[in-house]
């Protein structure tokens, strides 16, 4: 069950044709090898088959391959122009990892199996300048689900393992990236620590950390206290309520209106799906055209997008691991997609193109054009991206800098070519579609 690194090896000239760049792994640690008794699924025991209960931090898991298979998975994904991103964990180990019971220093856990707090996740409490000290410990210190180890990174043994452990992995592999699990249960100071040692040995690398919440100012305190990046699950949650749930979509320019308070917002990384979420397509009131304004969006909008896994032919799954399923054999190739899956696949591969070929698209400034309920337009330097998210046609009209008589083409071909008159730009965009508007000559 599941894939392994020989697959995706195999499978790069798909996502190389799907216009990825980049390839965030689940975590290659080796886990445990028999059910957990702990952890029930529905009253059987569940296995550590996500990865994020690490067994041995030094070692591959079997299921996925070798070592050597994952360097040569690297090497591959290199000459194809694809990059690697490992997903760390640093807050915790797996529930029977040998330190559970033999500990290396005695204070390597916060707690021991017999005696621990468990985890409250009351993360609010992280940046309250008065917090009830309680509240804080248990959330900083608590063991989730009250089984999975917290590591204790104020030991300075621990904290030199974990550092030795990154720069290992990023050393011995040749990996691009980090994808940080559970940053936000980690102490800061361990993250200060951390983050020097890598920049010194590798001054270029990128972290992405996982804030999982909400909130533009809990989850840009962490931007501030150290993560050079975050998975920007803010403008997730609007993104889902806007073009999943068909909810108002002037709640995602608001969401992007608090970018002010992150340290560098065009780095965030935007995303429409995860593997913590049930899938975009299994939400009430979900379509392929709410799919496809989403990726149009995403994949216009500031910041560094991500897209998850089948995503790109509509595969659904409410929850976990329905949304963590096998990815369908069948559809690497046209030929074992339905209609309705190679148009959604055609649609987000020419809106990738789009982001390489224009590049004002990946790094000029947002600038907000327009804005009403389900209707908006914002500029990337002289590209124009509109979207409608009603059910019925709109037409909309506002200002441009664009002097009068420059005609508009609209690279997606959902709306007419325009021509800006008296200063405006007016256009008409059917129910639930996107344009990209660019010079007639680009």
């Amino acid at each position: 069950h599941g894939g392994d690194l020989q697959g995706v090896i195999d499978r790069l000239p798909y996502l190389k044709d799907l216009g990825v760049t980049a390839i965030w792994l689940t975590p290659w640690y080796d886990n445990y090898d028999r059910p957990n008794q702990i952890e029930l699924k529905e009253g059987k025991p569940s296995t550590g088959f996500h990865g994020y209960n690490p067994q041995d931090f030094y070692a591959v898991e079997e299921h996925f391959g070798t070592l050597a298979k994952l360097k040569e998975l690297v090497a591959a994904a290199h000459r194809s122009g694809i990059k690697i991103i490992q997903d760390e964990v640093a807050n915790h180990t797996g529930p029977y990892h040998p330190w559970v019971d033999d500990p290396p220093t005695p204070t390597w856990f916060n707690g021991t199996k017999a005696k621990h707090l468990k985890n409250v996740f009351q993360t609010w409490v992280l940046h309250d300048p008065h917090p009830v000290e309680e509240l804080k410990r248990e959330t900083m210190e608590g063991w989730f689900l009250d089984f999975l180890p917290d590591l204790n990174q104020h030991d300075p043994e621990v904290s030199r393992y974990l550092i030795q452990n990154t720069l290992w992995w990023i050393g011995v592999t040749g990996l691009d990236g980090i994808r940080m699990d559970t940053w936000q249960y980690v102490p800061n100071e361990f993250w200060r620590d951390w983050n020097a040692a890598l920049k010194r040995e590798f001054p270029n690398f990128t972290v992405v950390g996982e804030v999982k919440d909400a909130d533009v100012f809990h989850t840009a305190y962490f931007q501030k206290t150290g993560a050079e990046s975050l998975l920007d699950f803010p403008l997730f949650y609007s993104i889902r309520k806007a073009f999943a749930e068909g909810g108002p979509l002037n709640q995602v320019p608001k969401t992007l209106a608090q970018d002010y308070l992150y340290t560098n917002p065009k780095i965030l990384v935007t995303l429409l799906g995860g593997h913590d979420d049930g899938r975009f397509m299994s939400e009430n009131n979900a379509t392929i055209a709410g799919l496809k304004l989403a990726n149009a969006f995403v994949l216009t909008t500031r910041g560094v997008p991500q897209l998850y896994y089948g995503d790109e032919i509509a595969m659904t799954g409410p929850d976990e691991p329905t949304t963590r399923a096998d990815f369908p054999t069948e559809a690497f190739t046209p030929a074992g997609r339905t209609k309705e899956q190679q148009d959604l696949f055609e649609y987000i591969r020419k809106l990738i193109r789009l982001r390489k070929e224009l590049a004002p698209l990946r790094n000029a400034p947002l600038v907000n054009l327009y804005v009403s309920e389900q209707q908006y337009v914002y500029a990337r330097g002289p590209v124009i991206v509109a979207i409608n998210n009603d059910h019925q046609p709109a037409e909309i009209s506002f200002d441009t800098a664009l002097r009068d008589g420059i005609f508009l083409h609209d690279r997606l071909g959902v709306s007419g070519d325009v021509v800006v008159s008296e200063g405006k730009i007016k256009l008409t965009l059917p129910e639930r579609s996107a344009a990209i508007l660019v010079r007639k000559d680009q």
